[in-house]
């Protein structure tokens, strides 16, 4: 998976063949990275499987995105990882570290 093909976000939704923080990436680009009924979606994409590395690591970003900065730094620290310089460029290592 490269970031080019999870950023084609003509479709109605995301490919079923994606894992689920995938998905949630491609909700969040969709909605170009802003609050919305996308950001709903990934949102509660990543609620499903709190504890899970992939989904807090999108949850973080998501709160993020949400202007809870707080409770990204929280969701980072549960998924190992530390919050980027800012919000496409974070989404874009998101997406590489999830593709591996």
């Amino acid at each position: 998976m490269t970031v080019k093909n999870l950023s084609n976000i003509s479709g109605e939704a995301p490919s079923p063949s994606l894992s689920a923080p995938l998905q949630a990436l491609w909700w969040l680009k969709k909605g170009g990275l802003t609050l919305g009924p996308e950001w709903e979606k990934a949102h509660a994409i990543c609620q499903t499987r709190e504890g899970e590395r992939d989904h807090d690591l999108v949850h973080a970003l998501a709160h993020w995105i949400e202007g809870d900065v707080g409770n990204a730094d929280y969701w980072y620290a549960r998924a190992h990882e530390k919050r980027g310089s800012d919000i496409k460029s974070e989404w874009t290592r998101i997406v590489g570290v999830l593709s591996i």
